[in-house]
């Protein structure tokens, strides 16, 4: 029979068949799930609390079709691996099921799962809701309550994400802020929910991106190896205070997105690894099951309950926690087959390619099913290759994701910024160049967490210069970046111009923040966000409509202008000068006859600049850069003037 990929299967109560046999499923359920076409199976699998003719107790639930035996083992039994053994269903699913009378909320199992090869080991559950605290590792009976206040918020939401500001603060949880030096004191969601949602708004930011709070055994893998995909870290609290943070937010006015991790897995024998003793989730051949870089397994994206598994996975994020977007870390690995091998190390395809055809799909049916129960979540790709089409819809031939993170602008930018101003004269291409292909797709302009670790450095100590320099850069892209076409991402603590690099084990460093300089980062960041949510720079943020060059080619001054336009024609001048040298009766072509007033100088004092600032500028009938009239403009030393035209006052 033909199946509805997009149809909503809702949960039904238990079946309980005349020998006693209680299960959620239903043959239509069973006939999705082979088919890879069950995208809801968290109400499925997994644990659930319930009365049974009157018997309270727990449902389980477990895919593991090559075990010789499966037993619920935990706290109630003892962790007895003979007393609960489960049954397998007769409808060749693969699917283990038992109902245990007398088990409550918050009983802690295992699976023990016994495989005709003769693996034997204790699995967490991989549809579990909640989980032990590491280094722990139980799963958690568990039905999650919470009632949401956030409806004015879901029905905004429903207007869209286009022709919108979206400014993205990339947080890490365990590491944003801390009660005490100890080394794992961390706030929980709920003390979070305290100071976060007003600290996004008093600078100004429309989104936050939560690094994977996704269960995950070691700590320092900042969450990209998960074990329990479908439970939020309890390090942090219980899946209701997550709820709790989200709600929160939303009510501040602020969307949520959550980094997923559908490219790869990590080996701990509790996880999904070699499940039922067989590579069941992840590819047999370690040439295309296991990632040689971050020494993890890959998911075998041709199996139709792996699929159903993930795709079920992002659903319930956005269905239970009611999640904004998905930002889909690692695409690119996903795509390549030879992702990080040498030759040998890797199968091609089909057709002899290095191009993962399965995982393409898997993608695009991923997004297919996303955007068709969610039309108002968005898809963001972390996607660094030329993969053609990654943002357009899959009926075109693309992946169909909403956004894609630029990686090439991030990589360029701060190479050109890394770079002596004496010398930027011979790299102005680095940032021009990008222009040629941004809108190609639909982009987000990243300065991330990647870029603040391992010896990178903090994005302050990027920069070239003495110390009045390097703030002075560090303004100078950070007002370039809001002048790009795109969205925005700036991670956690550069926006006060934190001075050490990130370190995971310990909570910024809010004492730089206090400082004189840093201030004024932070308050400049707060003022670019206010002025990105003027239409001229978010309305065709994707679009040619909305950007122009003025000039690009003042290569021997170091200077760039340009214009963005909102769907009305009104515009924005900006004008950076990438040299420490002050730049008098500098004369820009611009379109409109009249006066132009500066909206924002990242030199301005406001900011710990030195104050090289423009009032009101007017017009000349002198011709320039291909525009009947220009003005003349101080371009302040390393800074970037924002300028809009006004008819003169008679």
């Amino acid at each position: 029979m033909a199946m509805n990929k997009e149809r909503k299967v809702e949960p039904v109560k238990p079946v309980i068949s005349s020998s006693g046999h209680v299960s959620l499923f239903t043959e239509y359920d069973i006939e999705l799930f082979k088919a890879g076409w069950h995208y809801r199976l968290y109400d499925k699998l997994g644990s659930h609390a319930m009365t049974v003719n009157g018997v309270p107790g727990a449902y389980f639930a477990v895919w593991a079709p090559n075990a010789r035996s499966v037993a619920v083992t935990g706290s109630f039994n003892k962790w007895s691996t003979h007393s609960h053994v489960m049954n397998i269903r007769w409808d060749g699913s693969g699917i283990w099921e038992l109902f245990v009378a007398g088990v409550a909320e918050g009983a802690h199992y295992k699976y023990h799962i016994e495989s005709h090869t003769g693996y034997s080991a204790d699995k967490a559950d991989p549809y579990a809701v909640y989980c032990e605290t590491p280094p722990q590792t139980a799963s958690i009976v568990w039905n999650i309550d919470f009632e949401w206040t956030d409806g004015a918020w879901m029905e905004r939401r429903k207007e869209g994400w286009q022709d919108k500001p979206m400014s993205i603060y990339e947080l890490h949880i365990g590491s944003w802020r801390r009660k005490s030096d100890a080394k794992f004191d961390f706030l929980s969601y709920r003390e979070l929910a305290a100071e976060l949602p007003e600290y996004l708004n008093e600078l100004g930011f429309t989104h936050v991106e939560l690094m994977p709070v996704m269960e995950h055994p070691f700590y320092a893998s900042w969450g990209y190896q998960i074990t329990g995909y479908f439970a939020p870290s309890s390090r942090y609290g219980r899946p209701e205070d997550f709820m709790y943070l989200v709600d929160a937010l939303h009510n501040a006015g602020i969307a949520v997105i959550l980094d997923w991790v559908p490219s790869h897995f990590p080996t701990d024998e509790i996880g999904l690894g070699y499940f039922d003793g067989t590579h069941l989730y992840e590819h047999d051949s370690p040439r295309k099951g296991f990632h040689p870089e971050w020494k993890s397994y890959i998911f075998n994206y041709a199996r139709n309950e792996v699929r159903g598994f993930l795709i079920s996975n992002a659903l319930y994020w956005l269905d239970k926690y009611h999640i904004d977007g998905l930002r889909v870390d690692a695409v690119s690995s996903m795509l390549y087959l030879d992702y990080v091998r040498e030759p040998g190390e890797w199968e091609p395809n089909e057709f002899g390619g290095r191009e993962n055809l399965e995982a393409a799909g898997f993608l695009k049916e991923f997004n297919t099913v996303v955007h068709a129960n969610y039309p108002d979540a968005i898809t963001i790709a972390e996607e660094s290759s030329a993969w053609p089409g990654v943002t357009h819809a899959v009926s075109e031939g693309g992946l169909g994701f909403d956004l894609k993170w630029m990686m090439g602008w991030m990589h360029d930018t701060l190479k050109y910024f890394s770079v002596d101003p004496l010398y930027r004269s011979n790299h102005q291409n680095n940032l021009t160049f990008n222009i040629y292909y941004i809108f190609d797709e639909k982009f987000v302009l990243p300065l991330s967490h990647d870029e603040v670790v391992y010896g990178k450095r903090s994005m302050i100590n990027k920069m070239p210069g003495d110390t009045w320099q390097q703030f002075a850069n560090l303004r100078l892209l950070y007002g370039y970046m809001y002048g790009c076409p795109g969205a925005k991402l700036i991670f956690m603590g550069s926006e006060f111009a934190q001075n050490y690099e990130w370190q995971h084990d310990y909570a910024l460093d809010w004492q730089d923040s206090k400082g004189v300089l840093n201030a004024g980062v932070q308050l400049l960041i707060s003022d670019l966000n206010t002025l990105y949510k003027q239409p001229q720079l978010h309305e065709n943020s994707f679009s040619y409509e909305g950007f122009k060059w003025i000039d690009f080619n003042d290569t021997v001054n170091s200077a760039m202008s340009w214009l963005r336009k909102a769907k009305d024609g009104t515009f924005f001048l900006f004008i950076c000068n990438f040299t420490p040298v002050v730049q008098y009766d500098y004369r820009i072509g611009v379109p409109l006859t009249g006066q132009y007033e500066e909206l924002l100088n990242t030199d301005s004092v406001r900011y710990g600049g030195s104050n090289v600032v423009n009032r009101i500028l007017r017009t000349t009938n002198v011709a320039m850069h291909g525009q009947e009239q220009s003005i003349l403009v101080i371009l302040p030393p390393l800074g970037m003037m924002v300028l809009q035209w006004q008819l003169p006052v008679q």
